[in-house]
């Protein structure tokens, strides 16, 4: 579950979760544990570009493309969950990761970082040693 919804993503995140758009996607971008910024200060920020700005994006792993995802609307607890396919970083290097982002693009053939708009960010600690790494994710958010 996330640990914090971007400001500029509250109310947006199942219209973004449902990929309205051709070219778009739903994007996970690891974030290194050194010098990652807090909460109130990534809380604030509108595009990718304003999170590397006040957090390191851990390279060597790469981004990775969302599968699976779904918003489901829970009429029971009134809410929308949303949920994607657990993602595998494959013979995993670099710097030791502290969190990850979910992220919107709707452009994934012509954006940059600063069109792709965060949606959640989830604390992760992980140091990348040779071995296989599984995000196991469930019900990444819900928003009621």
């Amino acid at each position: 579950m996330a640990n914090i919804v971007f400001n500029v993503a509250k109310g947006r995140l199942a219209a973004y979760a449902d990929l309205p758009l051709t070219n778009d996607a739903l994007i996970m971008v690891p974030l290194a544990a050194a010098g990652l910024g807090s909460d109130a200060t990534l809380m604030d920020c509108a595009t990718l570009t304003a999170v590397k700005a006040a957090a390191t994006e851990q390279t060597t792993l790469g981004r990775k493309i969302l599968t699976g995802v779904t918003a489901t609307v829970d009429n029971t607890n009134d809410r929308v969950n949303i949920d994607c396919a657990d993602v595998t970083w494959t013979a995993t290097a670099g710097a030791a990761i502290g969190a990850v982002v979910i992220c919107y693009d709707g452009d994934t053939t012509a954006g940059t970082d600063s069109d792709i708009i965060p949606l959640t960010k989830h604390d992760v600690s992980m140091t990348p040693d040779g071995s296989d790494f599984t995000l196991t994710i469930s019900d990444f958010a819900r928003s009621s």
